[in-house]
């Protein structure tokens, strides 16, 4: 059996329901910034799609994007080993930078800086940096060639990003620190912590900023300080450095937590906070259709926490689109697939709810009669750019592997005839031949030219690598099923009348 997505999500049920009994229908929104994260880590689009879908996103209620560069950044120098094959030229950041001006989106760069550094410390010639050797996670913090790193990417991020308001710096999930021999020695040192460890690290990185780039405010994520008491942070210089993006893609977001954490924040001297929610890319390393209803979920809870807060304490909102879980992973929802769940959750935010008048408005944002997800295998999945690869991509991860399961693992004549013990001995019955080979011929033919369709769509937004990599892992696999099966059946067709089960 080949494995299925987690759950097919229905929709129908969730998009229908007013909940605008628990958030509020005003026409403004408490985030004043209200960021599409662009996580280019994988399937990064081409320039020529963001000039498309960047008026959709401004469209829909957005002002900024937060662009997690990653190995698409054109480093130079030393650094050079860091870019990726189809990395962006300085000319086509330009022109991104550039395409976000003329829609109003605002743009803070993202540079990972602590953990989530697989890009850079795979490489052999920087793996001398890892805080465990055996794993490229997490920068170590004690070298000063660390803190030179990071630097120096920081500085030619902000060479192509000249007044940016904002840098984000990471900092988030930094596995394993305190478990590299370095750390473990500064750790046996009175009165040092792990949490101290952490916080040094990052008042190290924003003071950099603040030193180079002044008028830049450095971001993190707030996974690291969640844990660390109140009296802590206060007495760290963290607090006046940096503002912290707390993060939180659940369903059933804890809204009286996450308004405590804020409070405990902003007692530490935190003077700004940003939340951060999820579009897409949160529910499944390999998830290949986004789930609307979770993600409206999340912002609906959002919204709540912001009702719960002073309305001075937040800064903004990064809506998430997670392409990757980390640089190793598989590809999860590409971002045309994921449209339709950040038009819901951009207009919730601005609207405060999801009620039957929002909902008629994100169908006509994108051009469809149905946020359905069965409905967007049709030509009602909109008239968005990338309208297509959705609807292509819905029928494959609806369809495909259902139907060659069904042919292969449930077809009587498949199953009662041309078993793996008759497909192993080249034997099978010449009628059978005539009742499976048109089925599989047939479904093969289908689905080829279907996926000649998808193959083309995606070229056109996506590079090469990308291309490839989600159909290896999304269709070849059952294709190769099929073609398995045929070449099988013609080798037994072409068998010796007289092998068979005593062979």
């Amino acid at each position: 059996m080949c494995l299925m997505q987690e759950e097919v999500p229905r929709q129908e049920v969730f998009l229908s329901h007013d909940f605008t009994k628990n958030s509020m229908m005003s026409g403004s929104s408490p985030f004043k910034m209200r960021l599409v994260h662009l996580d280019l880590k994988g399937a990064p689009p081409r320039v020529c799609y963001l000039s498309e879908i960047f008026p959709l996103f401004r469209a829909l209620g957005a002002n900024g994007l937060l662009i997690e560069y990653e190995d698409m950044f054109p480093y130079e120098g030393h650094l050079r080993l860091l870019r990726a094959k189809h990395a962006y030229s300085p000319s086509e950041i330009k022109e991104i930078l550039h395409l976000a001006t003329l829609n109003e989106l605002e743009v803070i760069p993202l540079v990972q800086t602590f953990g989530h550094m697989e890009f850079v410390l795979k490489h052999e010639a920087l793996a001398h940096l890892r805080e465990v050797a055996l794993f490229p996670n997490t920068l170590n913090p004690h070298k000063a060639e660390s803190l030179a790193l990071v630097g120096a990417m920081i500085d030619q991020v902000m060479a192509l990003h000249p007044g940016a308001r904002w840098l984000h710096i990471g900092c988030d999930e930094v596995y394993y620190l305190g478990e590299g021999e370095d750390s473990r020695q500064w750790l046996q040192q009175e009165p040092n912590t792990r949490a101290e460890l952490c916080l040094s690290y990052m008042e190290a990185v924003a003071s950099h900023v603040q030193a180079q780039h002044p008028t830049t405010m450095p971001l993190v994520w707030d996974d690291m300080l969640r844990d660390i008491p109140e009296d802590q942070l206060s007495a760290s210089r963290v607090p006046q450095l940096v503002e912290p993006v707390l993060w939180d893609y659940g369903a059933d977001l804890d809204v009286h937590s996450k308004a405590l954490l804020m409070e405990k924040y902003r007692k530490s001297g935190f003077s700004w906070l940003w939340a951060a929610s999820a579009f897409k890319g949160a529910t499944g390393a390999s998830q290949a259709l986004t789930p609307i209803e979770h993600h409206l979920r999340n912002h609906v809870q959002w919204l709540q926490v912001a009702g719960s807060v002073p309305a001075d304490t937040l800064q903004g909102i990064v809506l998430t689109g997670w392409q990757r879980y980390d640089h190793f992973s598989v590809l999860c929802e590409l971002l045309p697939v994921g449209i339709p769940s950040l038009a819901v959750c951009l207009q919730v935010l601005l609207h405060g709810g999801f009620a039957e008048n929002v909902k008629a408005r994100v169908e006509n944002f994108l051009g469809t009669s149905s946020l359905e997800a069965t409905d967007f295998r049709s030509e009602r999945a909109g008239s968005f750019p990338g309208s297509d690869i959705l609807n292509l991509i819905t029928q494959v991860s609806l369809h495909l592997c259902s139907s060659v399961d069904a042919l292969l693992e449930r077809d009587r004549y498949v199953t009662g005839w041309f078993s793996p013990y008759h497909r192993r001995r080249k034997f099978i019955h010449p009628v059978m031949i005539q009742h499976i080979q048109p089925q599989a011929l047939s479904l093969l033919a289908r689905w080829s030219v279907l996926v000649g369709e998808l193959e083309a769509a995606l070229q056109r937004v996506f590079y090469p690598d990308a291309v490839e990599e989600w159909l290896e892992e999304n269709v070849h696999p059952s294709l190769r099923r099929l073609q398995a099966l045929l070449q099988d059946l013609g080798e037994a067709a072409s068998a010796r009348p007289d092998s068979g089960q005593d062979a």
